[in-house]
């Protein structure tokens, strides 16, 4: 299973576990972190429902493994794995600053939940709309949710807002966070969009409807969507049938987690 999870990521991985103690009552061990890890990678990976993960695989049960997924985010495990990976990466100079890039996509959906809304573009069907933040190499550096009925250019600042930055181990300062440039798609232009670009002191590149060909600035958003590539790569993303908003953000953190491990695993 190393093509599943990885030694050196699994390192990383298990110093934000909490530790493993038997309980004084006795009874059944617990499922060791790393094979409940292996399962819930599984099913990301694959898009099986959490019933239907073989005991046999990892000597741990569907059930199991969702309630580790859902337990680790309660406790901020998964972000905080995210953003100790995009410090590795910033120090070894892995983060461009040069330029940042945002786009949104559609995700369909099998229930109601938080976040989930009638997409125009699907016939009306129920939906989620990821927004997400990049830096110029396509690293994921935030994702926000909304429903599929809401505008990309609505969810701009509360994506940037999102976005707390990353601040070097024991560096002065606030967390860094501004770009130099900040690109979008024709969905992004609107006023209130450059406007809040330049109070964050960014220098806005947005593509303009019906004056700028969408080959002009796509030079430099292309990395988005191929990050939003990488992320159907875990096929559990492609459609959303958690009802719980917080569980798929679990997934979509896990995403993020591998990029960024891929990511450093290039630069170092």
């Amino acid at each position: 299973m190393s093509r599943l999870l990885p030694d050196e990521l699994w390192e990383k991985i298990e110093a934000h576990l909490p530790p493993q103690e038997r309980s004084p009552r006795g009874g059944r061990p617990a499922v060791p972190h790393k094979q409940a890890l292996l399962g819930i990678l599984l099913v990301a990976k694959t898009g099986m429902q959490w019933n239907a993960l073989p005991w046999e695989a990892f000597e741990c049960s569907g059930v199991t493994c969702w309630r580790r997924l859902r337990d680790w985010q309660d406790a901020g495990i998964w972000q905080r794995i995210h953003q100790d990976l995009l410090r590795e990466l910033d120090w070894i100079g892995g983060i461009d600053w040069s330029r940042g890039v945002v786009d949104a996509d559609s995700i369909p959906g099998k229930k109601r939940g938080d976040c989930t809304g009638k997409n125009p573009t699907d016939r009306g069907r129920l939906g989620t709309k990821r927004h997400v933040l990049t830096d110029a190499r396509g690293t994921p550096l935030c994702v926000v949710f909304s429903g599929a009925n809401r505008h990309d250019s609505v969810m701009l600042e509360p994506l940037l807002d999102a976005f707390h930055g990353i601040k070097r181990p024991g560096g002065p300062g606030r967390p860094k966070k501004r770009f130099k440039k900040l690109h979008a798609d024709k969905a992004y232009d609107f006023p209130r969009c450059r406007e809040a670009l330049r109070q964050r002191s960014m220098t806005p590149r947005i593509a303009r409807r019906q004056v700028e060909s969408k080959d002009t600035l796509g030079k430099h958003r292309w990395v988005v969507e191929r990050t939003m590539s990488w992320f159907d790569g875990f096929r559990k993303l492609r459609i959303r049938d958690e009802r719980n908003l917080e569980h798929f953000k679990a997934l979509h953190s896990i995403a993020c987690i591998f990029i960024c491990f891929r990511q450093l695993q290039r630069f170092s």
